[in-house]
Order: C-alpha cells, then sequence, then structure tokens
C-alpha cells in the first residue's frame, strides 16, 4: 500500500510562519509537521510515500535529502509550476500510485490519533470507492451521511450553501478529517483536469458511487493550519509527554517521538 502526503498547500493560514518556508516544515515541538505526518502513515505497511509540494518546495526536497527520507521510500509529485488542489494532485500522480491496490492520502497538517488499521479494515470490509475519516466537531464545512455512512452530501453552515448526493432526509453531520483511503478504481472515473478539490468530485460521484464516512472516536485530531492551533497543539503534546508509556501508546504514541 502507497501513501500520499498532502504537502503542497500555500500555509496562507499560518502567515507569517510560511513567508519563508512551506507549511510541511514548520516545526511542532521539535519536529516538522511533515516528518510527523511520515511517521504517522508509517503506522501502516507502506511500500512508498509520495509527497507533492508546490510553496518552497525546494526546501522539502533538501529536506528529506538531509533526513535520507527518514528511511523510507520517498518520492516527489512536483506542483512548484502550478498548484493543483486535492483533487488535481492525486490526477497528477497517478502514475505514482498506481492502479492496483488502495493508497492513503494524508494532510501534513492534521495531528491525529486514528487508528489507521481499523480504518484500512473498515475501507475493505466497505467495499467502497473510498473511506473518508470524520469525526464530531465544529467546523464552517460538514460532509453528510446517510444511514449506512454513505456520503450524501454537503453543506457550509457559514453561507448556508448545500449540495446533495442523496436523499436528504435524516443525514449525518459530520466533519472531515483530511485522512482517506482511495480505491484506484476511481482514476477512470475522473473527467475533471487541472485544478480542481477531491471533495467535489466526491460529491459528483456519490451519486452512483459508494463513498464511505468512517466515524473516528479516537483521542485526538487537530488542524495545525493556523498558528494558535499550532500553540494548542503544542500544550496537548506537552500534557501527553507527562503521561507513562501504556497510556501514550493509547493515546498515540507516534506524536511524542
Amino acid at each position: 500500500m502507497k501513501a500520499f502526503i498532502l504537502a503542497a498547500g500555500l500555509g496562507t493560514r499560518l502567515f507569517p510562519y510560511t513567508s519563508d518556508r512551506p507549511k510541511a516544515l514548520i516545526e511542532l515541538k521539535g519536529k516538522t509537521l511533515l516528518e510527523r505526518a511520515i511517521r504517522k502513515v508509517s503506522e501502516l505497511e507502506i511500500s512508498e510515500i509520495i509527497v507533492n509540494i508546490h510553496h518552497f518546495g525546494d526546501q522539502i526536497v533538501t529536506f528529506l535529502h538531509e533526513n535520507k527520507n527518514f528511511g523510507l521510500p520517498i518520492t516527489i509529485s512536483d506542483e512548484r509550476e502550478f498548484l493543483l488542489d486535492t483533487g488535481g494532485a492525486i490526477l497528477k500522480a497517478r502514475h505514482l500510485l498506481g492502479d492496483e491496490e488502495p493508497f492513503l492520502l494524508y494532510n501534513v497538517d492534521v495531528l491525529s490519533t486514528v487508528n489507521l488499521s481499523e480504518l484500512l479494515l473498515f475501507h475493505i470490509k466497505s467495499g467502497g470507492l473510498a473511506t473518508l475519516s470524520v469525526r464530531k466537531r465544529e467546523t464552517d464545512r460538514y460532509l453528510l451521511f446517510n444511514h449506512a455512512m454513505l456520503l450524501s452530501g454537503w453543506k457550509n453552515v457559514k453561507t448556508g450553501e448545500e449540495k446533495f448526493s442523496r436523499p436528504n432526509s435524516d443525514l449525518n453531520v459530520l466533519a472531515f478529517s483530511g485522512i482517506q483511503i482511495i480505491q484506484p478504481e476511481i482514476f477512470p472515473l475522473i473527467t475533471e483536469s487541472g485544478k480542481f478539490s477531491l471533495i467535489q468530485l466526491y460529491l459528483r460521484l456519490a451519486q452512483t458511487e459508494a463513498i464511505y464516512g468512517y466515524f473516528d472516536a479516537s483521542e485526538l485530531w487537530m488542524d495545525l493550519g493556523k498558528p494558535d492551533q499550532l500553540d494548542a497543539a503544542k500544550k496537548i503534546i506537552g500534557k501527553l509527554g507527562n503521561l507513562a508509556p501504556a497510556d501514550c501508546k493509547s493515546a498515540g504514541g507516534n506524536l511524542l517521538e
């Protein structure tokens, strides 16, 4: 199985930290967000990690080279000429991801204790085209799922905008965690090109395809896209560091390495 770490974003919400570096190389308690993401996806038996780059992309290339790819096979998907958003990113990297097995897609700016093995098992058992890790938390934009946890729509509570792919009664309102597993069978279904959103692609495909939500009830999930969120994460990791080893394992020991 391969993993794709989305690290190409401009990091505008993290300005001024990203004025001279990519958000992937922002440090959190002595480790970059990219290193933490690499360690997290490596909880699975990953044969190769793909990292996409754009904003200060050369710094990521240098960082990985200096750290000898953390002993892992890591390949760069280069978007330095044009930033492609999440959908365009996987389409560009199709030749790297292959057509034989599912791949894990992981946002570099999230901190999570989700059990990736359980997420993968759910994905395999459900037999869906994609499985999105979701949680109950406050945000402006939500994904909507029916009783079988099939993606059925999307809504923005700030603007009131809604989109539905399936009948819209009694839907579960959940927030996407930026972690997902996707079947390569998605590629022939993509008619979009250039820069496009993966969520918008899902909403179109969900009318006929099975795209599932996996409810993550693990201890911790954080968006690290803003300076105050980074500060909060530092405090949380500091508290976890005071736990006994067994407790750290249950709370996501990889975060403390």
